[in-house]
């Protein structure tokens, strides 16, 4: 049995910012993590290219109960705290739409500058061990295949259950039980939808297309890249508009955002092509006629009558669905819910009602929008925990 200050339950991003932060304080810190290798979401974040944070990222940007909760942690860390972090280390950006940060030298060299500075800083990693139980109110015993680890403070940032395939599970929401924290019903968030089996024939039909589209759930709406697969959609406005999205709910999808129908109806009034081949123009060649079946695509544009161009106005700009389920945690880049934050201090993320237990990162119920905001959470919520372990 060894004694340490900090337990940090996970080597993510959210535990490897609070392990670096709080051992340049001194503090004999030791991280557990049942993976091979470290930062396993960050090293595939952003298609390996890793979307480190944005330029743009306000308390907005994150769904979450109490929407105020994550004020605090965001006025300590700005997206330029973390470029000159990066910069020390000679990792350099560029900047995409919506203010997106990718790094030039891709993900792998973002996990290694955290673990080296963890390193430097005298952190002890036990990688590769399972964590069997953990016990205690202060201090706190865990438990693993090889170790019994004791320490004051014990820190969740185990994540949630979203990329099972890089190792993620729900351990930190058990051990929230086990302590008696409150949740926040998890479910997939950054997911792709699936239509229900009267549309299947339709979406494998478009299957492979994209085009830009707002899908509305929940009156919350995102206009982005939309992508049809054989199952439903994905795509960046799909994927934003899934954490909104309530099982049994509609999703509003426009395929025309920003142009409408009722004016390139107008435009082109002197056509005699069928509705559907002109729109064909402006839209994925295949959609026009899956959308305006029967006469309504087969009619002349000049003779289109107002009914027409009204029904056909609601299919392009208002079509509803409502989805049969996500495609689940497997396809899901995120997790929306969590560790009630009204368990968790807003500035030293303790627990209130367990002294020297601290939750960071994506175990909590913050999730944030696509476009790197989760990772600025893991790392704002890391470094707001270790400056007051």
């Amino acid at each position: 049995m060894e004694n340490n200050d900090v337990i940090i339950l996970g080597a993510g991003a959210s535990g490897l910012y609070c392990a670096m932060t709080a051992a340049k304080r001194g503090l004999k810190v030791v991280v557990l993590d049942h993976g091979a290798k470290a930062a396993r979401k960050v090293r595939v974040s952003g298609g390996g290219k890793c979307n480190f944070t944005n330029l743009n990222v306000t308390h907005a940007d994150y769904i979450c109960r109490n929407p105020h909760f994550v004020k605090s942690a965001l006025a300590r860390l700005s997206p330029w705290d973390v470029i000159t972090l990066l910069a020390e280390d000679s990792i350099t950006y560029q900047e995409r739409e919506h203010g997106q940060l990718f790094t030039e030298q891709g993900a792998g060299k973002v996990a290694g500058s955290l673990m080296t500075r963890c390193t430097r800083a005298g952190v002890d990693f036990r990688m590769g061990c399972e964590i069997k139980s953990v016990s205690g109110t202060g201090p706190f015993t865990v438990t693993t295949g090889d170790d019994i680890v004791t320490a004051d403070k014990l820190v969740i940032a185990l994540g949630g259950p979203s990329w099972p395939q890089v190792g993620a599970t729900d351990l930190g929401f058990r051990l929230a039980k086990q302590f008696g924290l409150k949740m926040v019903a998890p479910r997939p968030g950054l997911v792709p939808l699936i239509f229900p089996k009267q549309l299947q024939s339709f979406c494998q039909d478009m299957a492979g297309n994209a085009l830009p589209a707002t899908v509305e759930a929940e009156g919350v709406q995102f206009t982005d890249p939309l992508l049809f697969t054989h199952k439903g959609i994905s795509g960046p406005a799909t994927l934003q508009a899934s954490s909104y999205w309530r099982t049994g709910r509609p999703v509003i999808i426009d395929f025309l955002p920003g142009q409408s129908i009722e004016d390139f109806v107008e435009d082109n009034r002197g056509s005699n092509a069928q509705f559907r081949n002109l729109l064909g123009h402006i839209l994925p060649k295949r959609l026009p006629g899956l959308l305006l079946s029967g006469a309504l695509g087969e009619t002349a544009v000049s003779q289109l009558s107002a009914k027409q161009i009204e029904a056909a106005s609601n299919r392009i700009h208002r079509f509803t669905v409502v989805p049969a389920s996500t495609e689940g945690y497997a396809k899901a880049e995120g997790c929306v819910g969590g560790i009630d934050t009204d368990e968790i201090s807003s500035k030293t993320m303790e627990c209130k009602n367990v002294p020297g237990l601290s939750v960071i990162g994506e175990a909590m119920d913050v999730t944030g929008h696509l476009g790197g905001f989760n990772l600025h959470w893991a790392f704002a919520s890391g470094a707001a925990c270790g400056s007051h372990l």
